[in-house]
């Protein structure tokens, strides 16, 4: 297997993308053998994975069924840990997973980290994977701080020369790094952020280069634009307007070929595809007890008023659970390549049995209730998404902003339609759900952590850990595994060409 070192890796999302990557025999072609994140619940999440992974692939029967009774949510994960047969390769994930926050003062640690995990694969190719905090570049963070005059020296701007320094002491054959859209246009001091970027990872010593390549386009060297590394994601699978700038680049003087394009799926995954096969939920009332969901049920006979002109009909008269953990397997439509692609991914045929995890709905205000079904009716008569100002003036939010001309937020309140793929599914949506709005009226609620993993393309059995605010983290900031899989498998023809 290849060695892989990511950093800054979040959730795991490329690290799951290149671990699903198998050979033309059917065994894994890539081996994460160091992850180092920084923050805690995100550190659970992967080393779980970690371990996951390590148990499957082993010959311990024991192990696998305290495995599957956990997956089955009979046994707690407290329990499951601790299992005399499960719990080793907890502990040996350890050595995969390290809790560091990178920069100049741990860059010893971190060395010795990759340094040791490398030498005890003794492989001459690896590849490096990760993508360094994106707040600095993001469109939204530059906006949100305009004013700031301390911006333009924020150390996020320049965490990108951690993974350089990376590149610099250990050399990787390959590396993929990913970051937001906005570092094209983002400018520090003058200086255009994507060109500095650039001119290092080609040229990181005097006696290193690398070639860069993109993904989506067939041109190299001088005749790559910066909007050439631009991927849409929404174009390969994933359910979700999400994009990304993906950097590959090759050591010069490694004997690999250069690596292919991606290949666009012939239809968009929607955002109905994805979620509509989960159980349905309600939200429960915030700071108000409602044990019987009458107040729910309350907003809900308001809504169908509301929602009159919409033609929306309340489904049903029963009241929805709050969180289920139904099995939740896909309705077959395997008429499509691409949806068939991404099903098989994200619930395949070994996991079809298993509950939902992380799926839970978050609390809403009465009003903000309302106001969802309303947004959801009447998106899903016009197919598409309509400002919250759109509304009757008494379902506005009471916010001083939202009738004046100039409204920042105006579309704060989002629905995501059925039909197409959603937005992005960024960091925020811990905060709030209102950018994130269930495409069924009757549910009148935000997303759960499941639906955005799901619309991120992250398997039903991949389990964040953490409260459920860091779970939301943890998904906005991840990069789609179904994606991260499609690079793998070209960084691996690259690698290993099939007639090599």
């Amino acid at each position: 297997m290849i060695p892989v070192i990511d950093v800054f890796a979040g959730p795991g999302g490329l690290n799951e993308g290149f671990s699903s990557v198998v050979t033309d025999d059917g065994l894994p072609a890539f081996k994460t053998v160091a992850s180092i994140e920084m923050e805690e619940s995100a550190v659970k999440t992967l080393s779980f994975r970690s371990a996951v992974r390590r148990c499957r692939s082993s010959n311990s029967i024991t192990a696998k069924k305290r495995l599957e009774s956990f997956f089955h949510q009979e046994i707690p994960l407290e329990e499951l840990l601790s299992d005399e047969s499960f719990s080793p390769f907890y502990q040996s994930a350890q050595t995969e997973v390290h809790r560091i926050e990178l920069g100049v003062d741990t860059r010893p640690l971190s060395d010795l980290v990759i340094h040791d995990a490398l030498a005890r694969e003794r492989s001459t190719d690896w590849v490096l994977i990760g993508g360094p905090p994106c707040q600095a570049y993001s469109l939204a963070g530059r906006s949100r701080r305009k004013n700031d005059a301390t911006f333009e020296d924020d150390h996020k701007h320049f965490l990108y020369r951690e993974y350089l320094h990376i590149i610099q002491k250990h050399k990787p054959t390959i590396f993929v790094m990913e970051n937001v859209k906005g570092l094209l246009s983002s400018v520090n001091k003058g200086v255009k952020m994507f060109d500095l970027i650039r001119a290092d990872l080609e040229h990181p010593t005097e006696d290193l280069q690398y070639t860069l390549h993109s993904m989506v386009v067939s041109k190299t060297g001088e005749n790559l634009s910066a909007e050439d590394f631009l991927i849409r994601a929404e174009d390969y699978g994933v359910p979700q307007k999400r994009h990304r700038i993906i950097i590959v680049g090759v050591r010069v003087g490694a004997e690999v070929s250069i690596p292919e394009i991606l290949s666009p799926r012939t239809s968009r995954i929607t955002v109905g595809d994805a979620i509509l096969s989960l159980p349905k939920l309600r939200s429960s009332v915030s700071r108000t007890a409602d044990p019987d969901g009458s107040l729910w049920k309350q907003a809900l006979d308001h809504m169908k008023v509301a929602a009159r002109p919409y033609k929306f009909k309340k489904q049903s008269g029963r009241t929805l659970p709050t969180r289920s953990s139904a099995v939740a397997n896909f309705e077959p439509k395997y008429s499509e390549d691409s949806l068939e692609k991404y099903q098989t991914f994200v619930r395949p045929e070994s996991i079809k049995d298993i509950p939902t995890w992380n799926h839970e709905a978050r609390s809403h205000m009465i009003s903000d209730l309302i106001r969802y079904g309303v947004l959801s009716a009447r998106s899903a008569k016009e197919q598409k998404s309509i400002k919250v100002r759109d509304l009757d003036r008494h379902l506005w939010p009471n916010h001083k902003n939202i009738s004046g001309e100039f409204v920042p937020f105006e579309d704060r309140f989002r629905v995501q339609i059925e039909s197409s793929p959603s937005t992005t599914i960024v960091s925020h949506i811990a905060k709030d759900g209102h950018y994130y709005i269930h495409p069924d009226p009757a549910q009148m609620r935000s997303l759960t952590v499941r639906e955005a993993a799901r619309l991120q393309s992250f398997p039903d059995d991949y389990i964040f850990l953490g409260n459920r605010t860091q779970q939301y983290t943890q998904v906005g900031n991840a990069v789609p595994p179904l994606l991260a899989q499609q690079i793998g498998e070209k960084i691996l023809s690259a690698l290993r060409p099939p007639n090599g």
